[in-house]
């Protein structure tokens, strides 16, 4: 099992967030497209997929049904921007890069504080993920980009993280 955070070319990141309804997937503009970045996105985003999929088999629906519903959500819309990046992808040419056959993941999340902070950390990995594409991309990938990033940052905040004026970007 890999480790869910993929590295991008300056840090550690993971995953993030969800087409909102009605979106149309971008295709990738220029000779690179920004592919390598899109390519990193996915990459997050599967493992996003695989560990919201554990997180929400640990929440319990009855006793923490709030917490239940947001780990859900988060689920659906990675589920949905991954989807939505192996189609950029293929657009552009290139073959989406798979994922992986497992993702390592807390030995503790037997707590909803424990599942809350591995959501955050999710979500604030995604932000970075997405602000990393944002910066290598152009046009309407950057533009769904900047729609990804802002919504692990919305989405970060439900899970308990801080609210920050470049959200995505290290603190100085």
């Amino acid at each position: 099992m890999t480790d869910p955070a993929p590295t991008t070319p300056d840090s550690a990141t993971t995953p993030d967030s969800p087409a909102s309804p009605g979106t149309t997937t971008p295709r990738a503009a220029g000779p690179d497209g920004g592919t390598e970045a899109l390519q990193t996105a996915l990459a997050a985003e599967h493992a996003a997929v695989f560990v919201y999929g554990a997180l929400g088999a640990q929440a319990s629906r009855s006793a923490q049904p709030a917490l239940f519903g947001r780990l859900t959500a988060a689920y659906r819309l990675h589920r949905t921007r991954r989807d939505e990046l192996v189609a950029m992808i293929r657009d552009a040419g290139a073959e989406p890069v798979a994922a992986e056959p497992g993702y390592q993941l807390p030995r503790d999340l037997g707590t909803a504080a424990a599942l809350e902070a591995r959501a955050r950390r999710l979500e604030q990995d995604a932000a970075r993920t997405y602000a990393w594409v944002v910066a290598s991309t152009t046009g309407e990938p950057r533009a769904w980009a900047v729609e990804a990033l802002l919504d692990a940052a919305v989405r970060g905040l439900g899970f308990g993280a801080k609210p920050q004026s470049l959200p995505g970007l290290q603190a100085p």
